[in-house]
């Protein structure tokens, strides 16, 4: 008789909060990449608009997820992104990813990436883009690239 082949290691599913901080209410955009994280096998909780940083954070915590993306349009990004970046270091969510997109001067992103936000999407970027960079991101963070 042979040995029983292992059981396959059984990992859940990519966790990713969508949301929409500020006071901007254009949200097809959010709603657009939420369906293809979902449609690629994620679970995708999305806030919907007018979400301050903190009910994003809290989100994300208590729906245990695996990254965070933010739309903004609004031009808030240089306060909203860090404000969301600081809270997640004060509740030890380091393991969480931060990304975002929307109308965000490509000058700015350097300044977003030191404070903690992984990668920007800017108009244009595909959804098997930001499908793959999420996958690829959340798989390096949990050791299993």
């Amino acid at each position: 008789m042979s040995a029983a082949a292992p059981a396959p290691t059984m990992t859940r599913p990519i966790r990713v909060v969508v949301a929409k901080a500020g006071l901007d209410g254009h949200d097809r955009g959010a709603k657009v990449v939420a369906r293809a994280l979902r449609d690629a096998g994620m679970e995708v909780i999305y806030t919907g608009v007018h979400q301050t940083p903190e009910q994003v954070v809290e989100t994300a915590l208590q729906e245990d997820a695996d990254a965070v993306g933010l739309s903004l349009l609004s031009g808030a990004h240089n306060y909203i992104l860090p404000r969301i970046a600081e809270l997640m270091r004060q509740k030890k969510m380091d393991d969480v990813l931060l990304f975002g997109g929307g109308i965000i001067p490509e000058d700015d992103i350097p300044g977003l990436a030191k404070v903690g936000v992984e990668r920007v999407f800017l108009p244009g970027a595909s959804l098997e883009e930001i499908v793959a960079y999420v996958r690829a991101a959340v798989a390096k963070r949990r050791g299993t690239t």
